[in-house]
C-alpha cells in the first residue's frame, strides 16, 4: 500500500537512508494513515543511534535521548526520531528501568502495546505489519502485541488506552485482552492521575463516548471512578426515566458534542443521585437536590484527576444547575441565565437537551418543545442585549459610594436588588432611575 508522507518527514527518512540506516514512520501515524485519517503527529523509528541522528541533522533537541528519542527540527517544526529499542524491566508499571538499543525493527515493534500501533512504513519497504495490525483493523478489534498480561504488566495505563482506542475507532476488545483487564485493572492505582485524566478525556471526546461502558464492564471504573459503578446500579423507577442512572448517563453522552467540558458535565451530572435517593408511598423514586450533590462529586473527582481550574469551574457550574427549568418568559430566562452565568447559558441549553433526550420516550417530545421555546426566548434576549449581570448594570458600586453611600456589604446587597429588578424589567437599566431606586432602598433600610 502507499502512504502519502509529508515532505519534511520524507526529508528526514531520506537523510537517514542515504547514510545507510533503516528508517520508517511508525505507530499511530501509520495506523491513522491506513485508516484513512490525517495523522496529527509523524513519529520516526530508525536503526541509527541517537548520537548518529544528532550528527546528521543541523538542529536537534534531546527530548528523550536516554530512551533513544531525538527531536529533529525542520524549519520550525519538530519530529521525534527514536532508535529501535528493547525495553528493560518495568518497575513502576509505567516506565522501563532501562532501554537497550537494537538494530532489529521486529524487536522494536514487538514491545509496542497493540497490533494496530505496531506497524511501520517507508516508501522503499512499504508497509511492515509483522503482528497483523492491518487485519485487526479490518476486523475492528483491539489486540495486544503478544501476551496481554505481559503488555499490561509493563504499563498498566495500556488497559485504559485499549478502551480509549476502542471508543475512538469503534472497535471491540479481543476477548483475552478484555479478560486480562478484568484481572489486572487494580494495577491502574499505580498510574499517575494526570495520565489517567489524559486517557479519560480522549475516551469521552471520542466518536463513541458511551463506550465508557467498556471501562465499567472491565472493572476499570471500579478503580479510577467508583462513583460511576454506583450510578450504574442506581435504579430510576420514575415516569421521566427509562434507564438506570448510569445507563441514562451513557445515553446522554451520545447526545452532546465532543467538547471536553460538556462531555464531562454529562458524565458527572447525575452522580449525586445515590446520595439523595428516596422512594415515596407509590413506589416512585425521587432524587431531590441531586444536582448540588453531583456538583460536589464532580469537583472532587476532577481535582483528584488534576484537571485545570477553568475546566473544573465550568463543569461544576453546569452540573450544579443542569436540572433548572426556566419559566417560559423573558423574565424567567433572564433570571436563569443570570444565575448560571450568561457565558455558560448556551452550554446549559446543550446539556439540557442531552439530558432530555436520554429520558423516557414518553416525556421527550414535550420537553424538547419546551426547550425550543426557551432557546427562542434566549435568542431574542441576545438580540436586544438585555442586561444579565452586575457588570452590565448601568450603575456600579463606585457610583453608589459617590452618591453618598458608605462602603460595605450594603453596597453589594443593593446592587443585587437592582439587578433583580432589571432582570424582571430590562427597561429599568438606566443610570438615573437606578440611582433613584438605590436611594429609595437606602431610605427604606434606614427607616427599618
Amino acid at each position: 500500500m502507499y502512504i502519502q508522507i509529508p515532505e519534511k518527514v520524507e526529508q528526514i527518512l531520506d537523510v537517514l537512508h542515504s547514510h545507510g540506516y533503516e528508517a520508517y514512520i511508525v505507530g499511530g501515524c501509520v495506523r491513522d494513515a491506513v485508516y484513512g485519517r490525517d495523522p496529527e503527529d509523524w513519529d520516526i523509528t530508525t536503526s541509527a543511534a541517537p548520537q548518529q541522528v544528532k550528527e546528521l541533522f543541523h538542529r536537534t533537541i534531546d527530548t528523550g535521548i536516554e530512551h533513544g528519542t531525538v527531536t529533529v527540527m525542520i524549519e520550525k517544526e519538530g519530529f521525534e526520531v527514536t532508535t529501535y529499542r528493547i525495553d528493560g524491566e518495568y518497575e513502576d508499571m509505567r516506565h522501563p528501568k532501562n532501554v537497550y538499543f537494537t538494530k532489529n525493527l521486529r524487536e522494536d515493534l514487538q514491545r509496542r502495546d497493540f497490533t494496530i500501533n505496531a506497524m511501520a512504513y517507508s516508501r522503499e519497504s512499504g508497509l511492515i505489519d509483522i503482528f497483523g495490525g492491518r487485519k485487526d483493523m479490518k476486523d475492528k478489534v483491539i489486540r495486544c502485541v503478544g501476551s496481554p498480561r505481559e503488555r499490561f504488566s509493563e504499563d498498566a495505563l495500556r488497559m485504559l488506552r485499549a478502551v480509549r482506542f476502542a471508543a475512538q475507532l469503534g472497535y471491540s476488545l479481543e476477548e483475552e485482552l478484555k479478560e486480562t483487564i478484568r484481572e489486572m485493572a487494580g494495577n491502574l492505582r499505580h498510574i499517575s492521575k494526570e495520565r489517567v485524566q489524559t486517557e479519560l478525556v480522549k475516551l469521552l471526546t471520542s466518536q463513541h463516548p458511551d463506550w465508557f461502558r467498556l471501562a465499567y464492564e472491565t472493572g476499570i471504573t471500579a478503580v479510577i471512578m467508583p462513583e460511576f459503578d454506583r450510578i450504574m446500579a442506581q435504579r430510576q423507577n420514575n415516569p421521566h426515566h427509562a434507564y438506570t442512572t448510569g445507563e441514562h448517563t451513557l445515553e446522554a453522552l451520545r447526545h452532546i458534542g465532543p467538547d471536553k467540558a460538556l462531555r464531562l458535565t454529562m458524565l458527572f451530572h447525575d452522580m449525586g443521585k445515590p446520595e439523595v435517593f428516596t422512594t415515596d408511598e407509590k413506589g416512585i423514586d425521587h432524587f431531590k437536590g441531586h444536582a448540588a450533590y453531583s456538583a460536589v462529586i464532580a469537583e472532587r473527582i476532577m481535582r483528584e484527576l488534576k484537571f485545570d481550574l477553568n475546566t473544573i469551574r465550568r463543569v461544576v457550574r453546569l452540573v450544579k444547575y443542569h436540572s433548572l427549568y426556566p419559566q417560559l418568559s423573558g423574565k424567567g430566562v433572564r433570571m436563569c441565565a443570570s444565575q448560571i452565568g450568561p457565558d455558560l447559558f448556551e452550554d446549559f441549553l446543550k446539556v439540557k437537551r442531552a439530558d432530555i433526550l436520554a429520558q423516557h420516550p414518553s416525556v421527550i417530545g414535550d420537553k424538547v418543545i419546551y426547550l425550543e421555546q426557551v432557546e427562542r426566548i434566549w435568542r431574542d434576549i441576545q438580540m436586544v442585549g438585555d442586561c444579565l449581570s452586575l457588570k452590565e448594570l448601568k450603575i456600579s458600586g463606585k457610583d453608589l459610594i459617590q452618591d453618598g453611600m458608605k462602603p460595605g456589604p450594603q453596597v453589594g446587597e443593593i446592587l443585587d436588588e437592582l439587578l433583580r429588578q432589571v432582570l424582571e424589567n430590562p427597561l429599568k437599566n438606566e443610570r438615573e432611575s437606578l440611582l433613584c431606586e438605590a436611594r429609595r432602598l437606602r431610605e427604606k433600610e434606614g427607616a427599618q
